[in-house]
């Protein structure tokens, strides 16, 4: 994880960089473009490693409050970076967004390497990646059908508050991560105690009702109420099926399962984002919300069939 700390560091230069070339709108772009490629990556490795390094620290018995709790960082750290990168840019210009892609890396890094290392599990062998795969891929197609919704608001939600007239078109994305945040700070155990799949079986219904509210909301009381709902409803999706994919793998491939688990989530957010944009643009913003409350049903089939089948074989 240290080494995806730098690379975050090195997107933040690469950023600088960009600067240099302002003259040249092609190469700085270019250069911008690779930055945010690579900051991509880093995050993807520095997420995956915080969950696993999360589930050194405790047995299998508390992963769904480990993965809440690092999602819960994820979304506090979006809700503060929007204003604060607004703030930044409206004062300073971009350099200073660049200067704090490289520095807070570092700053990060200079923490975690002066924690102690969680040792390796010495049990057994580790998996293949195809084993692994094998094991996680139902959950991961849950949370990656249940977040096509988290797409819709994140990347739909203020367009739609703006094409409607309300303001402020930030609500969306604010309701649905106060919603979730408070919902995993106060019912983050509820994965450990009554299992992963019961949960996200019941949590995804309320994300599904939030989703149509905005579809059908009239106002912006009514539109922020879903997103609320929904963000409420989704908190406990991902890591309700991210503890069936732990109990799933072996205690020393927990860290490959759950880089698996995330990819779902970044293949969704890849594909989701633009097939609601075409669904949008066919139908009207108003049917994105509709059209990601269809995909999002979808995941109560893989959650109870998850749920059935760890019955049976106690059974």
């Amino acid at each position: 994880m240290n080494q995806s700390f730098l690379s975050a560091a090195v997107a933040g230069l690469l950023y600088l960089l960009s600067l240099a070339f302002a003259k040249l709108p092609v190469l700085s772009v270019a250069i911008l473009l690779v930055g945010r490629g690579v900051l991509g990556g880093a995050e993807s490795f520095i997420i995956t490693g915080a969950v696993a390094w999360g589930l050194g620290l405790v047995d299998r018995g508390h992963a769904g409050k480990v993965i809440a709790w690092v999602g819960t960082a994820m979304f506090a750290a979006m809700a503060l970076g929007g204003p604060v990168g607004t703030v930044l840019y409206t004062s300073v210009g971009f350099v200073a967004i660049a200067l704090t892609t490289m520095l807070l890396p570092l700053i990060v890094l200079l923490y975690v390497a002066r924690r102690p290392a969680i040792a390796p599990q010495a049990s057994g062998e580790h998996s293949s990646l195809k084993t692994v795969l094998s094991a996680v891929w139902l959950p991961g197609l849950g949370a990656a059908l249940a977040s096509i919704g988290y797409c819709a608001i994140l990347a739909f939600g203020s367009l739609f508050y703006t094409g409607m007239h309300w303001y402020p078109v930030w609500m969306p994305f604010t309701a649905f991560g106060l919603a979730l945040m408070l919902a995993r700070t106060v019912a983050g155990h509820l994965p450990d105690r009554f299992g992963g799949a019961r949960v996200a079986l019941v949590f995804v219904v309320m994300q599904v009702l939030g989703l149509i509210l905005m579809w059908l909301a009239s106002t912006s009381v009514i539109a922020s109420a879903g997103a609320a709902l929904a963000g409420f409803g989704y908190s406990l999706v991902y890591p309700g099926l991210g503890v069936e994919a732990v109990r799933a793998s072996t205690p020393e491939n927990r860290g490959l399962a759950m880089g698996i688990y995330t990819a779902f989530l970044d293949v969704a957010m890849a594909v989701g984002s633009p097939a609601l944009g075409w669904a949008g643009g066919q139908f009207g913003l108003g049917a994105v919300f509709l059209a990601g409350a269809m995909v999002v049903a979808c995941t109560t089939g893989v959650a109870g069939w998850l749920l059935y089948t760890r019955q049976s074989i106690r059974a």
